[in-house]
C-alpha cells in the first residue's frame, strides 16, 4: 500500500498513479461519525451527479480516532454550481474561490472545487492576475491531492461507497505516524511557508515524526516566513496555543532557526519553554486560553530579567509596556489586549516583590489578581521556586490565611508629626474649632483622615 518516495514528489499525469481504495469494511470510519449537515451536502452534490468527497483532516482524525474539529468538502462542482444547488450558500475569498453553506447560525460547510497546479503556459502575465488565476484552476481529485500540504491530509472518504481515497500514500504515513510533505519540500516551503510551521504542529498534536528531509528544509526556508502575513502567523501560534502544543512546538522552532521568523519580538530561554508546557498543561486541564495571557507567558522571562525589588510601579509599567509594544505593533493587536497582558506583568511584579508592601489589600480585591496569581503559580512551577511565597498570596487571595500571619504581612503606618504652629496659627485653630462644635461637629472629624 505504501507509494514511492517519487510518485508523492512529482506531480502525476492523468491517471498516472493508480489510486489506494480502502473499502468500507477496511476501515472505521462510519456515517453516524460524520456531521449530518456535511452528510446533507455530500448527498445533494451526488444526487446532481457531482463527485463529493469529505476531505482534509477530517478524514485523518477520523481514522485516527479522533474528533474532526470541521468537515470540509470536496467536489467537481464550480462554485457557481454549488451555489445553485443551495439556498443557503454564499460564495468568499477571490484568491480561493469558496462556498460556504449555513445551516443555522453555527454551522458552517466548507465546500472546495477540486484543482490542480496551472501549467507555465497557463499562467497570465500580470503578477496579481496570475496569483488569483494559479488558485483558481479546478481539476481531478488526483490533482487536487498532489496540491495538499501533506501526505495525512489528502485523504478522500467518497460518500458514494463510503471507501477511503488515497492517491499520495497518506495512509502508509498514518500507519507509520510520519509527517511528510507531498513534493519537494523546499518547492512547497516556498510556496506557502506558513507550511512549515504546520508541519511542527501536526507533529507535535499527532505525535508523529517529521520526515528527514523537513527539519533540513525548514532550515533553508526559514527566512521566508518574514513574506507571511503576519494576521495569519498570528492565527497559527493561537491555533499552537488552542491546541495545548506551543510549548512544544515553539521549542523545536526555536531548534529549526524559525523562531526568529516566527515570533521576531521573542526573546526565549529554556524558562520560556518550561512556563509554555505548564500553560498547555492549563489549557488541557479546561482552563480556556486568552490572548493577552499566552502574551504574558510568552514575554514573562525576559520582564522578570529587568524588574528589580525597588522598582516603582511607573518604572515597572514602562518596563512592560516596551516589552510588549514590538509584538502588539508586528502582529497589529488592539490595546485592549495589551492592556491586559500589560496588567499581568504588573501584578506578577507585585507578587514576586513579596508581601506587607503598600496597597496590599487593594491589590488583593483587584479583579486581575486571581488570574495574575494563576500566572505566578505557572512561573513557580517551570522555574521550580518561590513555592512559599505563592502559597502565601494564595492563602490571603482565597481568605484562609491566619490572622497572626495577616497581621505580621501589615506594615505598621507611623503617625505624621505634627508641624509646630505659631500662637497666631493656634488662636485661628481654636477660633475654627470653636465655629465647628457650634456647628455640630467636631474639629477631629474634619480632620481626621489625613
Amino acid at each position: 500500500m505504501q507509494m514511492s518516495v517519487t510518485s508523492i514528489n512529482e506531480p502525476p499525469e492523468a491517471g498516472s498513479v493508480a489510486a489506494v481504495i480502502l473499502p468500507r469494511d477496511a476501515h472505521t470510519v462510519s456515517r453516524s461519525m460524520i456531521d449530518p449537515n456535511s452528510l446533507k451536502v455530500l448527498y445533494r452534490l451526488r444526487q446532481h451527479g457531482y463527485l463529493a468527497y469529505l476531505v482534509g483532516g477530517s478524514v485523518r482524525d477520523l481514522l485516527l480516532g479522533r474528533q474532526p474539529k470541521d468537515f470540509d468538502v470536496g467536489t467537481d462542482a464550480t462554485p457557481e454550481q454549488v451555489r445553485k444547488l443551495f439556498r443557503n450558500c454564499r460564495l468568499v475569498g477571490r484568491r480561493f474561490r469558496l462556498a460556504h453553506i449555513m445551516f443555522g447560525r453555527t454551522s458552517l460547510i466548507e465546500v472546495a472545487t477540486f484543482r490542480r497546479k496551472p501549467l507555465a503556459e497557463e499562467i497570465p502575465a500580470a503578477d496579481d492576475g496570475g496569483l488569483l488565476f494559479a488558485e483558481n484552476v479546478f481539476g481531478t481529485p488526483q490533482q487536487d491531492a498532489f496540491r495538499r500540504d501533506f501526505t495525512i491530509n489528502a485523504l478522500f472518504y467518497d460518500v458514494a461507497d463510503f471507501s477511503i481515497v488515497d492517491h499520495v500514500g497518506g495512509l502508509a504515513d498514518l500507519r507509520a505516524g510520519v509527517i511528510r510533505v507531498i513534493g519537494d519540500p523546499d518547492e512547497r516551503f516556498a510556496e506557502d511557508p506558513v507550511r512549515m510551521l504546520r508541519a511542527l504542529e501536526f507533529s507535535a498534536r499527532l505525535g508523529f515524526a517529521l520526515e528527514q528531509s523537513i527539519p533540513e528544509a525548514i532550515g533553508r526556508c526559514a527566512e521566508q516566513l518574514r513574506a507571511a502575513a503576519p494576521a495569519r502567523i498570528r492565527e497559527e501560534i493561537l491555533e499552537l496555543f488552542r491546541h495545548k502544543v506551543a510549548g512544544s512546538v515553539i521549542q523545536k522552532a526555536d531548534r529549526f532557526g524559525l523562531l526568529e521568523y516566527l515570533l521576531p519580538n521573542l526573546k526565549a530561554g529554556r524558562p520560556t519553554f518550561d512556563l509554555l508546557r505548564q500553560l498547555d498543561m492549563r489549557t488541557a486541564a479546561g482552563k480556556r486560553i486568552e490572548e493577552y495571557f499566552a502574551m504574558a507567558v510568552m514575554n514573562l522571562e525576559h520582564f522578570s530579567q529587568h524588574i528589580l525589588v525597588d522598582m516603582s510601579i511607573g518604572d515597572v509599567h514602562v518596563l512592560a509596556n516596551r516589552l510588549l509594544a514590538g509584538h502588539c505593533r508586528h502582529f497589529t493587536i488592539a490595546s485592549g489586549v495589551k492592556h491586559k497582558a500589560l496588567e499581568l506583568l504588573i501584578a506578577f511584579f507585585r507578587l514576586q516583590r513579596g508581601r506587607g508592601k503598600r496597597g496590599e489589600q487593594r491589590f488583593l480585591h483587584h479583579p486581575a489578581t486571581a488570574e495574575a496569581v494563576e500566572l505566578y503559580s505557572l512561573w513557580c512551577s517551570a522555574i521550580n521556586c518561590e513555592r512559599e511565597l505563592l502559597e502565601s498570596w494564595q492563602r490571603s487571595l482565597a481568605g484562609d490565611e491566619p490572622a497572626a500571619e495577616r497581621n505580621s504581612n501589615k506594615k505598621v503606618r507611623r503617625r505624621r508629626k505634627k508641624k509646630p504652629q505659631h500662637a497666631g496659627q493656634e488662636a485661628g485653630s481654636e477660633d475654627k474649632a470653636a465655629v465647628d462644635t457650634e456647628d455640630g461637629h467636631s474639629a477631629e472629624s474634619v480632620t481626621g483622615d489625613v
